[in-house]
């Protein structure tokens, strides 16, 4: 477990943890996505997800390229500020910043509707639209006192997640699949008409938000270059192995009828009219009938259903933090709103305001809305993502590219990206849908908000003596050793022959308050004469002396451990060690001088290429250096 701070982001997410993170985006989005689609497309929702598939691969290429040659948080904002200029990053960063505050009340208006499965009123007004205001009032005062999130339980619940989900399509396939009745649902033109098809693309998008997520979390991802392609490249596959198949399951359990003239689906309709719009995953499942097992699986997906939710509110809400720190660094907003809290290091005030203007979008109880209004926002940032890299190919043609959009074309030196032409036109094409269907609420709702973010950023600018395109970025003043950020586990690493006490008082300022989360971790090297477990009494004795002498200037925060070593091997017992241990900082004590030894370069040279976490070398002054303190001598 580790601090949510925003002082500094430390590179520990490998590929499993960025894909859980995103994954755990993408996948929540089904318990929704599902019955907004299908309320417009009808019997054409498995086609409507085909086609938006095919946009995510797109777009998830033209994020991968960008992020891996630019690993910094911001996404599309970040990819536009290194294409164009400051002006063209705020236009992305306040349509995502939008993106953000839908995907927070659109998660969190439908947690009620799972656990309606507890109490039945929650699934209808105004029970879900207190409910759904409520979630977002706590995760605010988490997000403000401080969030702490475990990869760990990030990765087991995408599992669960992902599992349950392909437990449903199993099911699905054998119990009510039916290609003809998938057949019988069409009707072209009609049912649906080819404006409800044609609003239903982007509405699906709404379904794919979590390529945001692991753009965002591209400064926290170790060998950022390959484990950020990786990562996508996993979401991908696992969202088509889904997204592709249950929407069929959902389609045939809950075909599409005509009522009073009109042609539907429960799958689409609301609560109040008998429908599963709110809770689509729950109506598919009580109609596939699996019999004794219905009830206890309906409070399972509701359950679940719930969870994934409420953590899918809380990443936007996480997401909306380090975007307000972003745009704040590079004075894109009001510096106020960036401020960070001065007990908790969150940025509060971004979170409180624009967590409030998220509860607003709930108040109409009305989930079209909200699937509208991110379409409008999510469109608009995908493309101009697509095209920030269009002008990134000819801006920089020789820059290193660890990861490329697949299918180029070259043209008289420049390498088009047809991939990012297509995902371009696509999204720009279903940005306009959008805004030419919807030309009451939902463009007067997302036209107003980006014209509130072009006049208040000149205003803020001019305020700040700076003008509308040149990057300026806030310089934050960074201490050699980090001795504000927390850490909740931390190793520290000693060999037996020497010691330092300023190291380890270094190690009481990083470790977090109140815990015994101080490892010391002593290395005993034996000669290769020897055997590794000989009885080595006197070495044994000093490395004992500086465990105690720890525990005594940890005040008992301190644990122990004592490791045999041959020389060289240090770096990998450290490794190791950090691993098992979860451990979220490595803190080395490395004399200055000793680098250019052969073995503490070896050391250093391990622990440094692996980076199982967070590492830091304390260098101490050779006069600092003491020999391991004496052991005391009982008689």
């Amino acid at each position: 477990m580790a601090e949510r701070r925003l002082h500094s982001l430390q590179r520990v997410l490998g590929v499993n943890e960025l894909f859980a993170t995103a994954y755990g985006n993408v996948g929540s989005s089904i318990y929704y996505a599902l019955g907004l689609v299908a309320s417009y497309a009808l019997g054409l929702t498995p086609l409507v997800f085909l086609i938006t598939g095919a946009f995510f691969f797109a777009t998830a290429a033209s994020y991968a390229e960008q992020t891996a040659m630019f690993p910094e948080a911001g996404g599309a904002s970040s990819f536009a500020r290194h294409a164009f200029n400051e002006f063209a990053s705020f236009v992305a960063a306040w349509g995502q910043m939008l993106n953000y505050v839908i995907t927070i009340a659109t998660s969190a208006y439908f947690v009620p509707h799972y656990l309606g499965v507890l109490w039945e009123p929650l699934k209808s007004s105004p029970y879900d639209i207190i409910g759904g205001a409520v979630v977002v009032l706590i995760l605010m005062l988490l997000n403000v006192v401080g969030t702490k999130e475990s990869a760990s339980l990030n990765v087991t619940l995408a599992v669960v997640d992902f599992i349950t989900q392909v437990v449903i399509v199993i099911a699905g396939i054998v119990l009510v699949l039916d290609p003809q009745t998938l057949v019988d649902n069409v009707q072209w033109g009609v049912a649906p008409t080819w404006g409800q098809f044609a609003l239903a693309i982007p509405i699906g998008m709404i379904a794919y938000t979590g390529i945001e997520t692991i753009s965002n979390m591209a400064e926290e991802a170790k060998d950022e270059t390959k484990s950020i392609p990786a990562a996508i490249k996993r979401v991908e596959i696992a969202v088509f192995a889904i997204y592709f198949t249950l929407p069929a399951v959902a389609l045939s359990a809950l075909p599409v009828l005509s009522q009073d003239g009109d042609f539907v689906t429960k799958l689409g309709l609301p609560e109040d009219q008998g429908g599963f719009q709110g809770d689509p995953i729950l109506g598919v499942v009580e109609r596939i009938d699996l019999g004794f097992l219905n009830g206890p699986v309906q409070l399972y997906v509701g359950i679940l259903g719930a969870t994934i939710l409420f953590l899918a509110a809380n990443a936007g809400l996480i997401g909306i933090s380090r975007l307000v720190y972003s745009m704040g660094i590079h004075r894109q907003m009001p510096e106020r709103l960036r401020a960070l809290h001065p007990k908790y290091g969150t940025p509060w005030m971004g979170i409180i305001v624009f967590g409030g203007i998220a509860i607003i979008p709930i108040l109409p109880g009305k989930a079209d809305f909200l699937g509208n209004l991110y379409a409008f926002g999510a469109m608009l940032s995908f493309t101009i993502a697509h095209v920030a890299l269009l002008k990134m190919r000819a801006k920089y043609p020789d820059r290193e590219r660890p990861y490329k959009s697949p299918w180029n074309v070259k043209i008289r030196g420049y390498e088009l990206p047809i991939l990012a032409v297509i995902g371009g036109l696509a999204t720009f094409a279903a940005f306009i849908v959008v805004a030419v269907r919807n030309l009451g609420g939902i463009s007067y709702a997302g036209f107003g908000w980006l014209l509130v973010g072009t006049i208040a950023y000149p205003i803020a600018r001019r305020r700040m003596g700076l003008d509308l395109t040149s990057t300026v970025k806030v310089e934050i003043p960074r201490p050699v050793i980090e001795r504000e950020t927390e850490y909740d586990s931390i190793i520290v690493w000693f060999d037996a022959a020497r010691f330092n006490e300023d190291t380890l008082a270094t190690a009481v300022r990083l470790a977090a308050r109140g815990r015994r989360s101080i490892n010391v971790l002593v290395t005993m090297q034996i000669p290769n004469s020897v055997p590794l477990d000989a009885k080595t009494p006197e070495l044994k004795a000093k490395a004992r002396a500086i465990l105690d002498q720890a525990n005594l200037l940890t005040k008992g925060r301190a644990s122990g451990e004592i490791v045999p070593v041959r020389a060289g091997q240090e770096g990998r017992v450290i490794v190791d060690r950090a691993k098992e241990r979860r451990a979220r900082a490595v803190l080395l004590s490395v004399p200055r001088g000793a680098v250019s030894r052969s073995n503490m370069a070896r050391v250093l040279d391990t622990v440094l290429s692996e980076r199982p976490c967070r590492v830091i070398v304390d260098t101490p002054a050779p006069s600092s250096i003491s020999a391991s303190p004496e052991p005391e001598v009982v008689k």
